[in-house]
């Protein structure tokens, strides 16, 4: 449900003609303390991926003709980086979507082989052979579908590096000369005593920079977590295979799943420098995590249909709350992200 959105006080407004710069600005940088609380069990963190610079949290309060030059530009920049959010969210889906559909022609492969024997082919059983082939051409079939769930991992990594990188291009930076009628303005930094925030006061109505970043960390940590759980179901389904069939390679969770992960981990602290491999996956609201991973080559199909459930339930990510964000953004920008 989204959260209704409250018409400001004309008494609190950012930048109220009647008011002199210096009291206006103090005024904004009050209300943009207004910040939303994060849902229990999503207590804010700050890591390495998140930091900033203190001189970027300490900024002198901007002149009235300052804010009014950042002001269009950062909303502008603000209202992309949350479309950009909407649309990397529904590639999310998508591959996510894909990707389960190939684990789940995997498990179907190695199920009918793994049960081949016990199967009645009626008039089919005189042909010569028939249990073999069949088992070989699943097996086929498997080994592609490996590739295939593979690449979608792959995807998926990809488009939580964009959300990160989304995340990290909200402040909007002033750029030139100050007597420039016109704001130049990039996601680097020219100046060290400039935040990006223009002092924290509010860009639209009450949010400041900070207080959307807040947000989207937030939703962004809940993707991290749901990637770092679908890589151990990918290796479990990268690593079942029947034994009468063929022997495969099976891969473990130190393992490097294509060239360059373990690069693309570290931008989100999933890799440990000091054990040189993954960090454990753990559940949404849970301090602790799996204490160790040993993928096994024969499993259950009861298990096989828990693993697919859990792909499909996205059990750390609370879509309600991810609704939520972007209702409460889309409220003060006044853009419907549904």
């Amino acid at each position: 449900m989204a959260r209704d959105v409250k018409t400001p006080n004309p008494h609190f407004t950012a930048l109220d003609r009647t008011t002199s710069p210096a009291a206006a600005t103090s005024v904004a940088v009050a209300v943009s303390n207004r910040r939303p609380k994060p849902s229990p069990g999503m207590e804010p963190k700050t890591p390495p991926y998140e930091s900033r610079s203190k001189s970027q949290n300490s900024t002198p309060p901007p002149s009235s003709a300052a804010a009014r030059l950042w002001r269009p530009a950062a909303q502008r920049n603000l209202r992309n980086q949350w479309s950009t959010f909407k649309s990397l969210r529904q590639d999310w889906r998508s591959a996510a979507s894909t990707a389960r559909s190939h684990a789940t022609t995997i498990v179907n492969s190695y199920l009918s082989q793994k049960y081949m024997d016990g199967m009645e082919f009626g008039v089919l059983s005189d042909m010569p052979n028939i249990r073999k082939k069949a088992c070989f051409k699943l097996f086929k079939q498997q080994e592609l579908y490996r590739g295939k769930l593979l690449s979608s991992y792959r995807d998926m990594v990809a488009i939580v590096i964009r959300m990160v990188n989304t995340c990290k291009s909200m402040r909007c930076y002033l750029r030139g000369t100050g007597n420039s009628p016109l704001a130049q303005f990039s996601f680097s930094v020219e100046d060290d005593s400039d935040s990006g925030d223009c002092g924290g006061i509010p860009v639209f109505t009450f949010y400041s920079v900070a207080s959307f970043e807040e947000l989207a960390w937030e939703m962004v940590r809940m993707f991290i977590s749901e990637l770092n759980l679908k890589r151990l179901l990918v290796m479990e389904m990268l690593s079942i295979y029947d034994e009468k069939v063929a022997e495969v390679t099976g891969i473990c969770w130190s393992d490097e799943f294509y060239d360059g992960e373990f690069d693309d981990l570290s931008i989100f602290n999933l890799y440990s420098e000091e054990t040189r491999e993954p960090v454990l996956p753990c559940l949404r609201s849970c301090k602790s995590s799996i204490s160790a991973v040993l993928s096994k080559q024969q499993q259950d199909s009861n298990v096989l249909q828990v693993y697919l459930t859990t792909w499909l339930a996205e059990v750390n990510i609370d879509r309600c709350r991810v609704d939520e964000i972007f209702a409460t953004v889309g409220g003060e920008m006044h853009v419907d992200f549904s």
